[in-house]
């Protein structure tokens, strides 16, 4: 009997039953380097800037329309500084189709508004607009940091970092003190705090002299000193605010990764190093980094643009090959993360069908929610193809969903792609606390994403 169970049964297995010393070593060399990745990138547009740079130097080059292709040449192409697509160019014709991997980069934060500057009681704020699904208590009483850019009316953009560094000043959004929170505490997390009272303190000395306003004049006082801005350029200003938290393992046995972003960055990074490590592919390969996921995937830099398909449509032409016949023979790892099991709150796990912590990779056959609603729903014969080469590249994986059926749900790029007639499936790195400002990923995952990323690529 215990010989037909082991034969029969389906039991999925911690990672680090299943993998050897060498394989841990592997891991935490690539960890290193994501983590280094994750404290750059806190921005949509610092995640591209810092692909671009990675890419150059591993011998990417920037596609123009009618360059001639050639198998092994590697190309990107940045959409607006917010979006990127890379390719390596494979031996095949593009009418065999393409492999490619698609993740965000955007990531809840803090928008400033369009005119953000005000005093009040002789203490100067910014006003904001939160960017994506967030707990809005989370973001009061921690450390922010302000990066951005302001675009004057000639053109010229003036990069904003305010915080990062060692000794800056950072921001905060104050909260009430216990012994004054009476009545804040009788409403519920959502009524607690407001979108509108999501204000961050700036500063508090007036200018010398008398007068109103005269926080808020030194304020912007400072910043022409800084940047040599006036308060109208807020109004072509694309400036927010993300917490101050480096990135830092978790646990005594240092297994995990804390941080804010890695909701996408994680998968983002995956791709990155999947596509950099792949040489002379048979299929050409592509890594997406995408913007605006966390808000629907609308915009110019979002997967609903049409620039995918101006980048794919055009090296397709230089192969005389129509993009509908490439589209129709290519797959797509949406990589994109999961959310893990919490025993703190069990309540909302369906644990036998829910990603857990150091379980591989988390494939989701759907997303959506509450009856699947917004789901590509991968095909079973998809689900297999990635068993094979998964299997093949002894990638530690999971089969997940989002949660309990009736208690939420998700979605993802996934939708998108499959919406352009190409077989696409979820897989990602499952995650503790998902878009709070502090994340948790075990090390383990990250590494078999990035690994299932590489046999993608690398499969014929």
């Amino acid at each position: 009997m215990d010989e037909l169970k082991k034969k029969l049964f389906y039991e999925p297995k911690n990672g680090y039953d299943l993998v050897e010393t060498a394989e841990h070593i592997e891991a935490e060399n690539y960890c290193r380097g994501y983590m280094a990745f994750l404290n750059e990138a806190r921005t949509e547009r610092e995640a591209v800037s810092c692909a671009v740079e990675l890419a150059r130097e591993r011998g990417f080059v920037e596609y123009i329309p009618g360059m001639e292709l050639r198998p092994g040449m590697k190309l990107y192409r940045s959409n607006r500084g917010k979006a990127l697509t890379l390719a390596v160019i494979g031996r095949n014709s593009l009418a065999d189709g393409a492999v490619i991997a698609g993740a965000h980069v955007d990531a809840p934060r803090l928008d400033l508004k369009q005119n953000p500057l005000y005093e009040s009681e002789e203490l100067c704020f910014f006003r904001t607009h939160y960017y994506g699904g967030i707990k809005k208590y989370q973001w009061v009483t921690i450390p922010l940091e302000l990066h951005g850019v302001i675009v004057l009316k000639s053109g010229e953009r003036l990069d904003v970092v305010i915080g990062r560094d060692s000794g800056e000043p950072r921001f905060v959004i104050t909260d009430l003190l216990p012994h004054l929170a009476q009545d804040q505490m009788k409403k519920t997390m959502a009524e607690g705090i407001t979108g509108e009272g999501l204000h961050l303190l700036i500063g508090s000395v007036p200018y010398a002299g008398e007068g109103k306003d005269r926080v808020r004049l030194a304020v912007l006082s400072i910043l022409n000193d800084m940047y040599g801005i006036s308060e109208e350029d807020f109004l072509s200003a694309e400036l927010v605010a993300v917490p101050a938290f480096d990135v830092c393992e978790v646990g005594l046995d240092r297994s995990m990764i804390g941080g804010y972003g890695q909701d996408d960055r994680v998968c983002a990074y995956a791709e990155l190093k999947a596509l950099f490590d792949t040489e002379d592919p048979v299929r050409t390969c592509v890594c997406l980094l995408c913007d605006k996921e966390e808000t629907g995937s609308d915009g110019v830099s979002g997967m609903q643009s049409r620039a995918f398909d101006a980048f794919m449509e055009d090296l397709c032409a230089s192969q005389g090959v129509e993009l509908r016949r490439c589209y129709e023979k290519s797959f797509c790892l949406s990589a994109d993360v999961v959310a893990a099991v919490d025993p703190l709150y069990p309540e909302v796990s369906e644990k036998s069908n829910n990603a857990r912590l150091n379980y591989g990779v988390a494939v989701s056959k759907f997303s959506g929610a509450r009856g699947k609603a917004g789901t590509s729903d991968a095909s079973a014969e998809v689900v297999a193809y990635l068993r094979r080469i998964f299997a093949r590249s002894g990638v530690v994986f999971q089969l997940c969903e989002m949660g309990k059926v009736d208690q939420g749900g998700g979605g993802t790029i996934a939708k998108y792609m499959a919406n352009r007639n190409i077989d696409t499936i979820d897989a990602g790195v499952p995650v503790l606390s998902m878009h709070a400002p502090f994340e948790v990923v075990a090390k383990l995952d990250c590494y078999m994403t990035y690994k299932a990323v590489l046999a993608a690529y690398g499969d014929d």
